[in-house]
């Protein structure tokens, strides 16, 4: 007797495949928040580029079984695409890890927050321009109304707050933490196709920026800069390695794979709602008007941007 064939997929089960991407994506920015409160903790105590080699170095040893799975793939892309391997490195870990955490002890988190988020326009930017990606008006006007939704939590509700600001160095670093950020989400687009999943290509990223991390972690050593040594500096540490690395790049990396950089990008604007939660749960702190205006303006945004990508099936993301 010959076997039954399979079933073909139903059109619900193809409509709740469609939205697991989405699901991620709007998980994956409270993972990136979870930095904040972590950071809050361990900054103080650790230099921030041996802060950023511990992060992902331990990212890298949380992901080698996944990477010595594929080993064989994984040996072939890093000799055939070192450049790359190092480049993803270098934007997502080095200048997106160590110099973000010198950064925030030279400039505000307002300021930094507010130069941060313009990423998703510099995605749009970059993949209009090299890729001939085509933005709807619906995208561009979502996008726009989601980083207002940024500036009004950032601002507090007062916009002579932006006037008041002063930029300095710090805040020149945010925004080329900014341009990194994008081109790293546009370079994933070129991760292999075949023989490596997520997590794998995701600990090849974290080895490469421990790589290029540890020089400058040495030296911070050398130089007597603090160093993790109690057990609320590690507790941070371990926070950040898993929620904040792992947990947050697994699921970024995720997003653009099968809805494309720009698409996932317009998640991060969550970052700062999801941060304002944080602060008042964990923190204690107080929820004020301007949050909540805040917060709705986001997610109209949001939902503006990417309300009819669920509702069509969307190709994987050409690799």
């Amino acid at each position: 007797m010959n076997a039954p064939d399979r079933a073909a997929p139903t059109a619900g089960q193809g409509a709740a495949s469609n939205a697991v991407p989405f699901i991620v994506m709007l998980i994956t920015p409270l993972f990136f928040s979870s930095n904040l409160i972590f950071g809050r903790l361990v900054i103080p105590e650790v230099a921030p580029f041996t802060l950023a080699f511990l992060r992902w170095g331990l990212a890298a040893l949380a992901l080698l079984p996944w990477v010595l799975a594929s080993r064989t793939a994984a040996l072939a892309w890093i000799r055939h695409s070192t450049w790359l391997w190092l480049v993803l490195g270098f934007l997502g870990m080095w200048i997106c890890g160590g110099v973000v955490y010198f950064a925030l002890g030279l400039t505000s988190a307002t300021n930094g927050t507010l130069i941060y988020t313009t990423s998703p326009l510099i995605i749009l930017i970059i993949e209009r321009l090299f890729y001939g990606r085509t933005v709807s008006w619906r995208e561009f006007a979502g996008i726009l109304i989601g980083f207002s939704g940024v500036a009004i939590i950032v601002l507090r509700g007062d916009l002579l707050v932006l006037l008041a600001m002063r930029f300095n160095i710090g805040d020149l670093m945010f925004v080329g933490a900014a341009i990194a950020w994008a081109l790293y989400s546009v370079l994933l687009r070129s991760r292999p196709s075949e023989g490596l999943d997520n997590l794998a290509f995701f600990g090849l990223s974290a080895s490469a920026g421990a790589l290029l991390l540890a020089p400058v972690a040495l030296a911070e050593f050398l130089l007597g800069e603090p160093m993790p040594v109690t057990t609320q500096a590690w507790t941070g540490i371990g926070g950040i390695v898993l929620l904040s690395s792992l947990l947050a790049f697994g699921g970024f990396q995720y997003g653009i794979s099968r809805l494309g950089a720009a698409t996932a990008s317009i998640f991060m604007y969550l970052m700062p709602p999801y941060g304002v939660g944080l602060a008042v749960i964990v923190l204690g702190e107080p929820f004020q008007s301007y949050h909540a205006i805040g917060i709705a303006t986001v997610l109209t945004g949001l939902v503006m941007a990417t309300l009819k990508s669920p509702l069509r099936k969307r190709a994987p993301v050409a690799n």
